[in-house]
């Protein structure tokens, strides 16, 4: 719980009181690797800080070669099916954990209550909402402006450790392309 506390009070000072409160409404979660942890058609119900372990957001499909990968998540961040979340409706898309990662969690209801009853609930759903704008921003961004190529540069200069704990095909899915072109992308660069 310390990690969650570090990372947001280097943006803000939270009092006491808050932080008790808000502290007393996450749950901790361990997600066994390549376990997904939320399934299309289901309904959002936590934002959740990543304190250890790799997420991946992706649509799955019939044949599991045919998946779209479009997000990944790391220490230090938060993670939702946002979009799900704010509008209580079924997720387009699924959560899996690629490593055991170990998550703090708030429920919809209890973040509601945070929201309410302390100034400290509505810096986590700002950053939470402001952290997940960026990263598709940004994405949007990449496909459009930048080579299959310059995207997979990219993507390893920003982190490096995705070598380590991300299958190929996922990154070939995140970066637009096949396997066979990301393969020869690894090749030339």
């Amino acid at each position: 719980m310390q990690q969650i506390k570090a990372y947001l009070e280097k943006i803000a000072t939270i009092s006491a009181s808050d932080w008790d409160f808000f502290m007393s409404k996450l749950e901790r979660r361990v997600i066994p690797k390549k376990s997904i942890f939320l399934h299309i058609n289901e309904i959002e119900n936590h934002i959740s800080f990543i304190e250890s372990g790799v997420v991946r957001l992706f649509i799955p499909k019939e044949n599991p070669d045919k998946e779209i990968t479009f997000g990944f998540s790391f220490k230090d961040q938060f993670i939702s099916a946002y979009d799900s979340f704010l509008t209580r409706s079924p997720s387009a898309y699924q959560l899996q954990a690629l490593t055991e990662t170990t998550i703090l969690s708030i429920t919809y209801s209890d973040l509601q209550l945070v929201y309410k009853t302390t100034q400290l609930g509505n810096l986590v759903g700002r950053l939470t909402a402001e952290r997940l704008f960026l990263i598709k921003s940004k994405r949007e961004q990449n496909l459009l402006n930048l080579t299959a190529e310059q995207r997979y540069v990219n993507l390893f200069k920003e982190r490096p450790e995705l070598l380590k704990v991300i299958p190929l095909k996922y990154i070939s899915s995140y970066i637009g392309v096949t396997s066979q072109a990301l393969s020869r992308i690894r090749k030339r660069v």
